[in-house]
């Protein structure tokens, strides 16, 4: 029986894995974490709107029913092309196939103190931390000396995950500071969204630039475009214009690079940290190596720029690859390439307020927020999940408050 390797259990190796026939093939699933994350619901973890355990799916219970599937906590070093294993954190795998799944992390674009201290947002333990780390300073407003870095909220980066954090921030700062802390001036509260680019959500049409900015702006949200950070030392943020704001609280959310691994050809290596690939996903200049989802780079005549790094892109390419592995093993050659469906992206401001981009149509407000939460309550795995966090949205829209404000740290 084969062996597949499979580096990564995201939205893309997920799917590779669950459209093999059992049995066929003998699996291996190698992450350094040991659940399957949602990460279009991070932010919602961050802001205190649902519990981060309705977000993250143990793997090894997703495969309870696969006895072909193995589970190995480690992480994935290097790949040995000619001798055909990988390297690992614990150790050496042989493989007949390997696929890298291994997405994507914050890229800090070489700033190394930003890295070391501002709040990246690229995992369910991260979005613990980001709400731990908010709440905390809110406590500290009620005693400290110095309050204007803790009275400032700032967003770097206003895609997708910028904007939604942005929005959720304040309907916190509105709604929930005032109840749960009468004696901070709430009215002093600042949520800022800085974006490099001239507009918030560059992948979306103009129709949801403009309506994002404006909503975000509408809700207090200081929108700031055209903005780079060049520093920031843990309480005084400096931008590319000279200008300074103080803030204790700063959640990097700019752009993201490939988590790549050793032995793959330079020439295969994009800057971005993305990985070239050909039509089947197989990665340039190796044999029975491929890479999909967030870390695969295919260009097509659609996208000669490579495809969007989204949740949709990843489970497209994880289930065709899955078909033309079953075409490999069965002598036939007919492989089919990867084409990207655009069914369309969406992003939420507030509640209800959202905007689609749809191929065909595009819609905002009250409606289309309705649609955003019901297309993600779908992608979510498990029945008990998608109940949870719909009791959870329901309890929020109606009460505008709820119980799930808690700082999980350490006392030391």
């Amino acid at each position: 029986m084969k062996k597949i390797v499979v580096a990564g259990c995201g939205f893309g190796g997920l799917q590779f894995v669950n459209h093999l026939p059992k049995g066929a093939f003998d699996i291996m699933v190698i992450d350094k974490i040991n659940h399957h994350q949602f990460p279009p619901l991070f932010y919602q973890v961050a802001a205190s709107q649902i519990e981060p355990a309705t977000i993250s799916f143990p793997i090894r219970k997703i495969f309870q029913k696969r006895r072909d599937v193995r589970i190995r906590l480690a992480q994935v070093l290097a790949v040995n092309d000619a001798a055909k294993y990988v390297d690992t954190t614990i150790g050496r795998f042989d493989y007949d196939y390997l696929v890298i799944a291994t997405g994507t992390r914050t890229n800090f674009y070489g700033n190394g103190k930003v890295e070391s201290n501002a709040l990246g947002l690229k995992s369910t333990y991260q979005a613990i931390n980001v709400r731990n780390y908010i709440l905390h300073n809110f406590e500290k407003l009620l005693y400290a000396d110095e309050k204007e870095g803790l009275y400032n909220m700032v967003i770097v980066g206003g895609g997708a995950t910028g904007v939604e954090l942005a929005g959720a921030f304040a309907e916190m700062t509105k709604e929930v500071l005032p109840k749960d802390y009468p004696n901070i001036d709430s009215s002093r509260v600042q949520v800022y969204l800085l974006e490099g680019g001239e507009h918030t959500l560059a992948a979306m049409s103009s129709f949801a630039q403009n309506y994002s900015e404006k909503q975000l702006r509408s809700m207090g949200v200081i929108v700031k475009t055209g903005t780079l950070v060049k520093d920031y030392d843990g309480e005084l943020l400096t931008l590319n214009n000279g200008e300074t704001i103080r803030s204790r609280n700063v959640i990097w959310s700019a752009g993201v690079t490939g988590n790549i691994i050793g032995g793959i050809p330079e020439e295969a290596q994009l800057r971005s940290g993305r990985i070239r690939v050909d039509r089947m996903n197989r990665v340039e200049g190796l044999t029975d190596v491929f890479a999909i989802g967030d870390i695969a780079y295919m260009e097509t005549e659609q996208y000669p720029k490579g495809h969007p790094q989204l949740a949709n892109v990843a489970i497209g390419q994880g289930k065709n690859l899955a078909r033309n592995l079953q075409r490999l093993e069965a002598g036939r050659s007919d492989l089919k390439p990867y084409e990207y469906r655009n069914l369309g992206t969406m992003a939420t401001v507030g509640r209800n307020k959202a905007v689609v981009d749809l191929p065909f149509v595009k819609f905002k407000g009250r409606f289309a927020w309705f649609v955003w939460m019901f297309l993600h309550l779908m992608l979510i795995l498990s029945v008990r999940n998608k109940l949870v966090i719909f009791i959870n949205w329901a309890w929020n829209y109606f009460t505008k408050n709820n119980s799930l404000r808690l700082i999980l740290k350490d006392n030391d």
